[in-house]
């Protein structure tokens, strides 16, 4: 009896359900490649695909003050999450992570900052801030000049004191000619 009233349902069903095939499962609206642009924000090693725009220790100094010393702590010297400033540009036997020892390249440090700062509200730091957060956390360990202005050009040249001492997770995705200096 289930059999063939499941049957007659598919019979009846059938033609109604078979004209809506060619249309797809209605699960949404294709997305544009400007929608994908958006999300499509990788920065890898080398500095490919930093976005336009530049910042300075001063300004970031600022945006730090405003949105990132809560966490951080003054002068990132460690609030009620890392800190960003002040462990040697080696590993500490306590094992602080900071900018200095813990980050392979400049541009890693931007990455992150524009995809997860500030916490909870990640993604919302224009590009001009991202950039002045990565000069201010660099200055603060001496890893660039105070009057430094960071962009897409002069960011990827930064070499991190640590970046030697890092195994790559992912080989193909160093800078072309890094492999060499692992």
């Amino acid at each position: 009896m289930f059999t063939s009233r499941l049957a007659a349902l598919v019979l009846a069903t059938g033609p109604a359900w078979a004209s809506g095939a060619d249309s797809g499962p209605n699960l949404g609206t294709p997305i544009t490649p400007a929608d994908l642009a958006t999300w499509s924000i990788n920065v890898q090693p080398d500095g490919t695909n930093l976005p336009p725009g530049s910042g300075t220790m001063a300004q970031g100094a600022a945006v730090y003050a405003q949105k990132c010393q809560h966490c951080h702590g003054e002068n990132g010297k460690g609030g009620v999450n890392a800190a960003l400033v002040g462990a040697p540009p080696i590993k500490t036997i306590d094992g602080t992570r900071t900018i200095a020892n813990f980050w392979p390249y400049a541009t890693t440090v931007f990455d992150y900052i524009r995809r997860a700062m500030p916490w909870p509200q990640p993604r919302s730091l224009t590009d001009d801030e991202v950039y002045a957060l990565t000069a201010y956390i660099l200055a603060q360990n001496k890893l660039i000049g105070e009057k430094d202005v960071m962009n897409a050009q002069t960011l990827p040249k930064v070499r991190m004191p640590n970046r030697d001492n890092f195994i790559p997770r992912f080989p193909d995705k160093l800078p072309r000619g890094a492999e060499r200096d692992l």
